[in-house]
């Protein structure tokens, strides 16, 4: 069996990096497995960037972005079945196909003459923009009259209804099987354009040896923080973008008690974290962006709780990793959230963008030191069916094994 995953980068973001941690997967199963990507970061040779006609496509795009119509110039991807990864493969695995390097009106001729997967990370592949809707559900009667242009990819003209049909034409024409991360994201896709298709809901996978119960007092003293701090560990990718909620995580903070404030250090990972401190009057140690899997699963450990503030999302790697370290958890019951947040076993859900609820779940499991151990003991035994997959058990190799 060979495999080749299609993304548009290999482990920049969290579609990426479950794509590749499943990649790696398949492998320690002896199962072939490579990747096309826009974008690599990795120098394995199992990965190849995608051929493009940058200067010519760039061109079209900047024509095409005033119509509306994203990526429909990328006449590139309409060659990758000359590519030997291609021509090697058995089956073909979609994965994140938004973000300008991939044109999904080649999908049906790439699965012609080779089944395909496509994994989920997020809607847009069944609206016509979007990657999340929010409260909007045009997406399951065709879109048009767009209430969110702005929303990531954004458009310059309502064009939503042509890209629903282009999708939807292309659909129709193309041999997939959908796989969804998340309860959520699977009934979302069997309610859309995909209901013509066989749709399985498979969590990604986590290894589960990297991210593990880690002795929280070595892991403070590798990272510096004093043993008498609370320590409140927050991750998000970017704190501007207004999906992940930095604004939501600000308020709930400001709105701790002084005391509380005192007696914690916020354990900041990822990008534009820096303000945080000074706003909310809590001292910081800011990680910045964090590749490691050994350092995030020390960082995990230190941390007394995990706070994740998004508004929308599919299945959080954070809310695994977390999980997988024993960690106990605070978000907000949105999308696959509670997948993985299980009140009174894994963490505190709080009312969407509610942030004096948020706020409440902190403070409830700051002060009560025996259920978070409780929680973290919960996690570890992993007692959540299909929740902590390791590779070995991932359910996606054990899928397209029928092929």
């Amino acid at each position: 069996m060979k495999i080749l995953h299609i993304n548009i980068s290999d482990v920049s973001g969290g579609g990426p990096i479950a794509g590749y941690r499943l990649h790696k997967g398949l492998l320690a199963q002896e199962v072939t497995s490579n990747l096309l990507v826009g974008s690599p970061k990795t120098s394995d040779n199992r990965v190849a960037s995608i051929p493009r006609k940058y200067r010519t496509e760039n061109i079209l795009l900047s024509l095409s972005r005033p119509l509306g119509l994203n990526y429909i110039p990328i006449f590139s991807s309409f060659n990758i079945h000359k590519h030997p990864f291609y021509q090697a493969a058995d089956v073909l695995n979609f994965h994140v196909l938004h973000g300008g390097y991939f044109n999904y009106l080649a999908i049906s001729q790439l699965t012609k003459h080779k089944p395909a997967i496509h994994t989920l990370h997020d809607m847009w592949s069944f609206t016509g923009h979007c990657c999340y809707s929010y409260d909007c559900d045009r997406w399951k009667i065709g879109c048009g009259k767009c209430p969110y242009p702005n929303i990531y990819p954004d458009i310059q003209r309502d064009s939503t209804d042509w890209e629903w049909k282009l999708k939807n034409w292309v659909y129709s024409r193309s041999n997939l099987t959908i796989v969804a991360p998340s309860k959520w994201l699977t009934e979302q896709a069997q309610q859309s354009m995909f209901n013509q298709f066989a749709i399985h809901h498979i969590p990604n996978g986590i290894d589960t040896e990297a991210y593990q119960p880690l002795d929280s007092e070595e892991c403070r003293s590798v990272l510096g923080i004093p043993s008498d701090k609370q320590v409140l560990m927050v991750g998000v990718d970017n704190f501007g973008d207004t999906r992940k909620g930095g604004d939501l995580l600000l308020k709930a903070l400001q709105a701790l008690p002084d005391s509380v404030k005192t007696s914690c250090l916020l354990l900041v990972m990822g990008n534009g974290g820096e303000f945080l401190s000074e706003a909310v009057g809590i001292p910081a140690l800011n990680l910045g962006y964090v590749g490691s899997d050994r350092l995030k699963a020390i960082a995990y450990s230190a941390a007394d709780l995990f706070i994740l503030p998004t508004r929308e999302d599919n299945l959080p790697l954070v809310l695994q990793e977390s999980m997988a370290c024993g960690t106990p958890m605070v978000s907000f019951r949105v999308g696959g959230v509670p997948d993985l947040v299980r009140p009174g076993l894994t963490g505190y859900l709080a009312a969407p963008e509610n942030t004096a609820d948020l706020c409440n779940g902190i403070m409830q499991l700051l002060e009560d030191k025996v259920l978070r151990e409780q929680m973290a003991k919960t996690a570890e035994k992993s007692p959540l069916p299909n929740i902590l997959l390791t590779f070995r058990r991932n359910a996606i190799s054990t899928y397209i094994s029928r092929f």
